[in-house]
């Protein structure tokens, strides 16, 4: 049985290397108060723990599992390929490449396969993008979004005040 608490969201890396951006996905969650789980799984280093998580996350109450890495970044891929969850993918700039292979990799997914992809090193929209999903069935969690996107439009406001009144003062 499902405790109340037990995590919605999955974060997973390839390496600890990796926590400083996808510590943008667990911000994100902890704004929305929404539970989650972080682990490393490497797609290379634990093939088998790998599978065990990806095929195991909707049994343990699971319902959108975010997988950062970089590199060759086949963790969202090999993570989608055995889960019927959503898999949010954020490439980790680690290489010389700054981040454009992960993105190429993750974004190039086969027919069959999807894995959504946000802007490399950009967490906090992984985790934007499990609170929107998770809100399609959750109320709260939807006025919170309501509210977060409110603000959203607010600070352009406030900024476009501030850009008009330094224009009007440089006439």
């Amino acid at each position: 049985m499902k405790k109340k608490n037990s995590p919605l969201v999955g974060i997973i890396m390839g390496s600890d290397s990796d926590l400083p951006t996808m510590q943008g996905a667990l911000d994100c969650l902890r704004d929305f108060n929404v539970n989650f789980e972080i682990q490393i799984v490497s797609a290379h280093r634990t093939p088998k723990k790998m599978l065990s998580y990806a095929q195991n996350a909707e049994k343990r109450g699971l319902k959108i599992i975010i997988a950062g890495a970089g590199g060759a970044a086949h963790l969202p891929g090999m993570v989608a390929a055995v889960t019927t969850l959503p898999v949010v993918g954020v490439p980790v700039s680690i290489t010389k490449l700054d981040g454009l292979d992960a993105l190429l990799s993750i974004v190039q997914m086969p027919k069959g396969v999807p894995v959504a992809c946000v802007a490399i090193d950009n967490s906090y929209n992984a985790g934007l993008l499990a609170i929107k999903i998770l809100s399609l069935h959750n109320k709260n969690l939807l006025n919170k979004l309501l509210l977060f996107q409110s603000s959203q439009a607010k600070k352009v406001q406030i900024a476009n005040r501030r850009l008009k009144s330094k224009r009007s003062s440089s006439l």
